[in-house]
């Protein structure tokens, strides 16, 4: 790591830290993920915990440490290819920040690779399989530039990342990490479906640098109409999860006002904060359709098991 604010920095070799540079490693590596922490590590850890069963508390430290580390894997190969963006949405970051060259960020991109995969395979064979989903992923998404095709495209394979996050996350938290029973295997395919039609939520708040890199989201596409592609497949998934799962008539209630309240700020948002406060509502509403597959299993049957 290297510092122009700290000479000390420059004494360190590659990316390997010495004792005392530890917590600022750390902290480098953290600042990676920070942005990430609300919208992948906990909806996916959520889903996990309510979708396996968690086995046992003792479990829980595994998925959390599991994600964050995939999590990492891809925001470094992410912030290492577009440094530019950041510096206009998230001057906090490694790269802007100087905390990190660019060379020392390529190479712990490459480390993490294997390192994700070693971590993996120490839970099981299949595990391992959706590590290597998951980097295959990352690959198309950043340095295939998936992310700077039309709309549908990065929607898509945002959506099948976070299939490979989730199933991963789900093998680690239950008894048995080589196989998903039925309820674990619909809550993955239905997360999968609700971020292929709502991941865009995230990009209304940084339609500024996506416009200076000439990126072709949904809210610079559609412009002010783009606000309802929130609020309606919200609605549509909080009715269809609420059969699905067999939620009564008042949590099935609630969970829709949750999206309606979710939609309705997005229709108001004007600026950045306002759309960041929605995202972050978005995100309440997220983690809650997650946690349904654990309702399920306590109190009701999934669709299929009724019909």
């Amino acid at each position: 790591m290297t510092s122009s604010a700290s000479p000390r920095r420059t004494r360190l070799s590659g990316i390997a830290p010495s004792l005392r540079d530890l917590p600022y490693f750390l902290t480098t590596l953290f600042l990676f993920t920070k942005s990430d922490i609300k919208t992948t590590v906990i909806p996916v850890t959520s889903l996990a915990v309510a979708s396996a069963p968690l086995v046992n508390l003792l479990r829980l430290p595994h998925v959390i440490f599991w994600v964050w580390f995939h999590v990492l894997q891809f925001d470094v190969s992410n912030q290492y290819l577009d440094p530019d963006e950041d510096a206009l949405n998230k001057g906090y970051r490694p790269l802007p920040a100087k905390r990190i060259t660019l060379s020392q960020a390529r190479l712990l991109r490459w480390i993490l690779v294997p390192a994700c995969w070693r971590l993996s395979g120490l839970y099981s064979a299949e595990t391992f399989y959706a590590s290597v989903a998951l980097v295959a992923l990352t690959i198309l998404y950043n340095e295939f530039h998936a992310h700077r095709r039309h709309w549908a495209i990065r929607n898509l394979v945002n959506a099948l990342g976070f299939a490979s996050f989730e199933t991963g996350a789900t093998l680690v938290a239950g008894s048995d990490p080589r196989r998903l029973d039925g309820i674990a295997l619909c809550s993955i395919l239905a997360s999968t479906g609700i971020f292929a039609t709502t991941i865009h939520t995230q990009d209304f708040k940084d339609e500024h640098g996506d416009r200076a890199i000439g990126r072709r989201t949904i809210p610079i596409v559609f412009g002010s109409a783009a606000k309802y592609t929130v609020i309606v497949p919200l609605c549509l998934w909080s009715l269809g999860l609420s059969v699905f799962w067999g939620l009564d008539v008042w949590t099935g209630a609630a969970f829709t006002l949750l999206a309606v309240y979710v939609g309705a700020l997005y229709l108001r948002a004007k600026t950045v904060y306002e759309f960041q406060v929605a995202f972050y509502w978005y995100n309440v509403w997220l983690s809650a359709a997650h946690a349904l597959p654990a309702y399920c299993r306590l109190y009701s049957q999934p669709y299929y098991l009724r019909a």
